[in-house]
């Protein structure tokens, strides 16, 4: 019912073949493949990574890509690219669409059913003005996606970990809240969640209930983990830094739980890919730490896969 995958950002010194070889060879059914710009200027943790270079893409390279499948028995969940669509460059966010577009695009392609990305946020104005923008800028892409029958997921990740995502973070998209003025604006059924439960952990929320709340629009799901700490959560508080009390760890090593996790999908029926995305610090040491962390967490969250 759930294909078990990861996605590619972790691997980021392996070309497209190798991503997939290793994901066929370790017993995974997908892998959501990363497609940054190539003149990428996010030079920001796991960004920056291009398994598939969409402005590249023409006949001989999709047949190759589609053969790579074929060969491996390993399929792509999804198409990502995370950047800043409303970031308050302008030009930079024009930028950031124009790829979006063009990831979707390629997505349609190559037969891929989801492009996932961020809604992106101008750090400095407030909620309200910022999904003002989202609703001068967002309905062209969602067109876009309609006009070539791709699903796009958002992940709700408030991208504020480092200082100079300060305060509000570049993800307006950050709770069931937002999500709802979201979707009412732009009521598309193509648009939906790529939903990582990691991330309202830590902004004290409940990571099971919207899974219920928002079930037809689970396009695609993230599995990672967070842990927070709260004697370091006592001493600064929610106003600081999210990094100051809190880590994202493999599945199984946060706050998570898990079993409640997959038994909301099961009950909402979702059937799809669920990717682990590692971002778990303790693991970045060299090559062989990262390959522990993808099997680790493999192994951690077959019980729950059959």
């Amino acid at each position: 019912m759930l294909d078990l995958g990861f996605v590619s950002a972790i691997l980021a010194e392996h070309s497209f073949e190798e991503v997939m070889a290793y994901a066929a060879a370790n017993g995974f059914t997908c892998v959501e493949i990363m497609c940054w710009p190539r003149n990428n200027s996010d030079a920001r943790r796991y960004a920056g990574v291009s398994h598939i270079d969409v402005e590249a893409l023409d006949a001989a390279s999709i047949s190759h890509i589609q053969a790579v499948q074929q060969q491996t028995g390993v399929y792509i969940s999804g198409l990502g690219y995370y950047p800043n669509p409303l970031d308050a460059d302008e030009s930079q966010g024009a930028f950031f669409r124009a790829h979006i577009q063009k990831v979707i695009k390629a997505a349609s392609a190559l037969g891929i059913p989801v492009v996932n990305t961020f809604i992106g946020r101008d750090q400095f104005k407030n909620i309200p003005d910022n999904l003002k923008k989202f609703a001068q800028v967002w309905p062209e892409i969602i067109k876009t996606a309609e006009a070539y029958n791709v699903k796009i997921g958002i992940e709700n990740c408030p991208m504020f970990f480092s200082n100079d995502e300060w305060p509000g973070g570049k993800n307006l998209a950050i709770s069931p809240a937002v999500w709802g003025q979201m979707f009412e604006l732009i009521p598309s059924r193509v648009f939906g969640l790529n939903y990582d439960p990691s991330h309202l952990v830590w902004q004290m929320m409940d990571p099971i209930r919207p899974i219920y709340d928002y079930k037809d629009r689970l396009h695609h799901i993230h599995l990672k983990d967070a842990k927070v700490y709260p004697d370091k959560l006592n001493r600064v508080g929610i106003m600081a830094n999210p990094l100051e009390y809190h880590s994202p760890k493999l599945p199984g090593l946060g706050d998570v739980n898990w079993r409640q996790f997959f038994a909301a999908l099961t009950d909402v029926r979702y059937r799809g890919p669920v990717c682990i995305e590692v971002e778990d610090k303790a693991y970045e040491g060299s090559a062989a730490d990262v390959n522990s962390a993808i099997l680790t967490a493999r192994n951690y969250l077959r019980q729950f896969l059959g």
